[in-house]
C-alpha cells in the first residue's frame, strides 16, 4: 500500500512538473543596438525567440540603414557608390518614408542629412550654427523627391552631395521588423521596445490585460520620472517626438519651447510643441508623424488630422501663459486609463 501511495506521489509530482512547464510564462530580451537599447517581452510557454536571434536581426538593420557605420549600404550611397544594392529592409523603409514624406508636403524628409550634419547633429556630432548663406546653398541638396530607387535597386541621387537619414524613421521601423520576426516565429503577445520607440500585440494575457505604457512629462528634471498619462497598447506602434529635458526658456518672454530643423527652409526651428506621441498600425509610421507633427502649429496638425484620422495623437504645448497644454484626438483619448486622465 506504502508503495502504491509513494508511486502516486511520484506520478502526482510529474504531473504537476509537466503542467507547470506547459503554462505560458513572460520571456525577457535586453540588449543594445542602434546606440541605445531595446526591450523585448513576450509571452509563451517556451522560449520562441533568442537574444542572439534579435542581435543578429538588429545587426542587419543596421548594415543596411544606420549612417553611424561606415560599412552600412546608407553610408556608402551618402558617400557617393552608385554600385550599392539596397535590400528589402531599405526599399520597405524608403515606401513608409515616401508615404510620410507626400502626405507632410515635405515636413518629413530624409533628405535633410546634409542639413542635420551642418548643426552638428548627426554622426560628427559637432555642434555649429551654420550662416544663411550656408543653408541657403544646403538647402538645394534636400527633397527626397530628388532621390529614386532603380530598377535593378540602386540608388539614384541629382546631386552628388544629398545625405539620405533615415533616423527620424528608422528606430520605429526595426521594431516593426522585430515584430513581424517574432510573429513568425509563433508569437501572439508581446510588446518590443528600441530607443523608446515600440510596438505591442496582442495582450498581457498572463495578467489579464492590455500592455501598458506610460507617456513622460517633456518638462520633468533629468533626475524625475513622471508620466502625463498611461496608455493601453494592443496591435498598435507608439512613437514620441520631442527634446526631452531640452526645453529651452526665453529670458525676456519666459515661452518654452523646442529647436527642431525644417527641412523647407533649413532652419532650427523655434516650436512650442513641446513633444507629440503619435500611435499608428506600425512604429514606422508613427516615428516618422511624431517628427513631422513637431514641425506643424496646433492648428496645422489640427487640420491635418481631420484628413488622418487613422492617427492617434497627443500634443504637448506651452500656451500663451507658458503653461503646458494637451491637445488629444478622441481615439487616442479613449486608451489612455482612466485613473490617469
Amino acid at each position: 500500500m506504502k508503495e502504491l501511495q509513494k508511486y502516486c506521489s511520484i506520478l502526482v509530482i510529474a504531473l504537476l512538473m509537466v503542467s507547470c512547464k506547459n503554462e505560458p510564462k513572460f520571456h525577457t530580451i535586453q540588449g543594445e543596438a542602434q546606440g541605445t537599447t531595446y526591450a523585448i517581452k513576450y509571452i509563451a510557454k517556451e522560449e520562441l525567440v533568442s537574444k542572439r536571434q534579435i542581435d543578429s536581426l538588429l545587426l542587419a538593420f543596421d548594415m543596411s540603414l544606420s549612417t553611424y557605420r561606415n560599412d552600412s549600404k546608407i553610408s556608402k550611397i551618402n558617400s557617393g557608390d552608385t554600385t550599392v544594392v539596397v535590400d528589402d529592409l531599405f526599399i520597405k523603409n524608403w515606401e513608409i518614408s515616401d508615404e510620410i514624406y507626400k502626405a507632410t508636403k515635405g515636413l518629413f524628409d530624409p533628405t535633410i542629412g546634409v542639413l542635420v550634419n551642418a548643426y552638428g547633429f548627426g554622426p560628427n556630432k559637432t555642434r555649429q550654427n551654420p550662416t544663411s548663406k550656408q543653408i541657403d546653398s544646403l538647402l538645394q541638396y534636400v527633397g527626397f523627391d530628388k532621390v529614386r530607387i532603380n530598377a535593378d535597386n540602386t540608388v539614384s541621387k541629382q546631386h552628388k552631395d544629398i545625405y539620405i537619414d533615415f533616423n527620424a524613421i528608422a528606430q520605429g521601423y526595426s521594431v516593426d521588423v522585430a515584430v513581424d520576426f517574432m510573429k513568425s516565429k509563433g508569437i501572439e503577445n508581446a510588446i518590443v521596445e528600441i530607443g523608446g520607440e515600440l510596438y505591442a500585440f496582442g495582450k498581457n494575457t498572463i495578467e489579464n490585460k492590455n500592455w501598458i505604457v506610460g507617456i513622460d512629462n517633456p518638462l520633468q528634471k533629468p533626475e524625475e520620472r513622471t508620466l502625463i498619462a498611461k496608455v493601453n497598447l494592443e496591435n498598435l506602434g507608439m512613437a514620441t517626438s520631442g527634446n526631452y529635458r531640452k526645453v529651452i526658456t526665453d529670458e525676456e518672454s519666459g515661452e518654452k519651447f523646442v529647436h527642431i530643423i525644417n527641412p523647407k527652409t533649413g532652419l532650427a526651428q523655434k516650436s512650442n510643441i513641446l513633444s507629440a506621441t503619435i500611435l499608428s498600425k506600425s512604429a514606422g509610421i508613427a516615428d516618422g508623424y511624431a517628427t513631422a507633427f513637431m514641425l506643424m502649429s496646433l492648428e496645422e496638425s489640427k487640420l491635418f488630422l481631420q484628413a488622418h484620422p487613422e492617427l492617434y495623437v497627443m500634443l504637448l504645448y506651452s500656451d500663451s501663459h507658458n503653461e503646458m497644454q494637451q491637445f488629444i484626438t478622441d481615439n487616442f483619448s479613449e486608451l489612455i486609463q482612466s485613473n490617469s486622465k
